[in-house]
Order: C-alpha cells, then sequence, then structure tokens
C-alpha cells in the first residue's frame, strides 16, 4: 500500500477551492457573496468523456436532463458543503442528474480514503454508493482510509473484501486517469463542476449552481 501511495502521490498536486482565486472567470457566474467564480468554456464531449473515466459513478437520477459532473476530494471543506448544497439540489430538482468523480489530490488520508471510496463504488448499485458517498461527510475531522471503511460497514459489505480491492493496482491506474483528465480541462480546484459548456472551480453555493442548472436547461449553455 505505501508504494502505491507514494507513487501516486508523485502525481497529484494540492489544491484547494481557495486556489481557484486568480483564475479565469469567462463567465459570468457569481459566488454567493456577488464575486465571480472561476470558470471556462469547455469542449463539446467534455462530460460524456468525464462519465467514461473508470471511476465515475452516475449517483443520481440517471434520466435527468442536465448532467452535473463534480469532481471531489473527501477532505476539501468546501466539497463537503458543495455535497449537502448538491443534496438539496437533487430533492428539489427530480430532473437534475449527478455523476460523481474521485478526485483525492489533498494527500495521504485523502488518498486512502479515495481507495476505500473507489472500492466501495464497485460493490454498490450507484444508489446505495451516492448514499455511502453523503455518509462520510456525517461527521467531522479527517476522513482517512479507516473511516471510509468503517463507514462501509453499515452497507452489508464485507470489509476484507473491500480492503483487499482498495489495495489493487487497479485502483492507482482509476486516480492517475482522473488527475489526467482533470490536467485536460485545467481543473485547479475543489470541487470542480462540469455542467453544460462551462468547468466551474469551487463552490458557487447552491442559489448561484441552481441558476447555471437552470441556463443549461433552457438553452445548453451556461449564460443563455
Amino acid at each position: 500500500m505505501s508504494r502505491l501511495i507514494f507513487a501516486l502521490s508523485l502525481v497529484v498536486a494540492l489544491t484547494s477551492s481557495a486556489l481557484a482565486q486568480g483564475l479565469p472567470t469567462q463567465f459570468p457566474i457569481l459566488n454567493e457573496d456577488g464575486s465571480r467564480i472561476a470558470n471556462h468554456a469547455i469542449a463539446a464531449g467534455s462530460i460524456a468523456a468525464a462519465e467514461k473515466l473508470p471511476g465515475a459513478v452516475v449517483a443520481a437520477n440517471p434520466k435527468g436532463d442536465v448532467t452535473l459532473v463534480e469532481f471531489y476530494d473527501l477532505n476539501c471543506p468546501y466539497c463537503r458543503r458543495a455535497s449537502a448544497d448538491v443534496e438539496a439540489l437533487l430533492q428539489a430538482d427530480k430532473k437534475l442528474r449527478l455523476v460523481l468523480v474521485p478526485f483525492p489530490v489533498l494527500g495521504i488520508p485523502s488518498i486512502l480514503a479515495g481507495r476505500v471510496e473507489i472500492a466501495v463504488s464497485r460493490m454498490l448499485p450507484p444508489n446505495e454508493f451516492y448514499r455511502y458517498h453523503r455518509a462520510l461527510y456525517a461527521g467531522r475531522g479527517v476522513i482517512d482510509g479507516q473511516r471510509a471503511l468503517s463507514a462501509a460497514s453499515g452497507f452489508n459489505l464485507d470489509l476484507q473484501k473491500v480492503l483487499e480491492a482498495a489495495n489493487e493496482d487497479g485502483i492507482t491506474d482509476i486516480m492517475k486517469a482522473h488527475v489526467r483528465f482533470a490536467d485536460t480541462l485545467t481543473l485547479k480546484a475543489t470541487p470542480s463542476y462540469l455542467i453544460g459548456d462551462v468547468a466551474i472551480q469551487g463552490h458557487p453555493g447552491r442559489k448561484s449552481l441552481k441558476g447555471v442548472i437552470d441556463q443549461v436547461r433552457q438553452c445548453g449553455k451556461a449564460v443563455c
């Protein structure tokens, strides 16, 4: 395990929502405080390509009419808040489709937790995995491999099999694939969202995110 963690840590960079400051703001998408949040246009097909990433999960409303892709790190405080806001949006908007892409770039605890989470995603149906994902945010403090493994105990999983799957070399390959893909889209913050024709870097808040969803539903673009 330690060899795999070290190898992966060499190819990821520490990022957070705060690092989104200074990045381009192509569209007038605002944070809750009225400032512009970093965003840029993405090529057609980017969302479809993100869905094909080996660790991506269509976590909610697979037949929805608007797709929101979230790249997240379990130890990013902005991602914790974003998860609650996205859940509220899903509850209010039954046509919103959610794709989750694990992007553990904030250090070894995130990598360990991410390995377990990806292993669990292969053992649970998407709706149950989404419940597991939300459960990981339920407590306070650092989310590491042991905490992610403990959370899996509430889903009738064989924890030894989860641990064995989390230690497979293929999990490292999945994480590297996610980092490489994020690099192609110049994603520099967690969380980052793909929706319509835009990548949003950082969490703008529920109201702002809903505004973008509404625009995409109306015309297929972040700004109609």
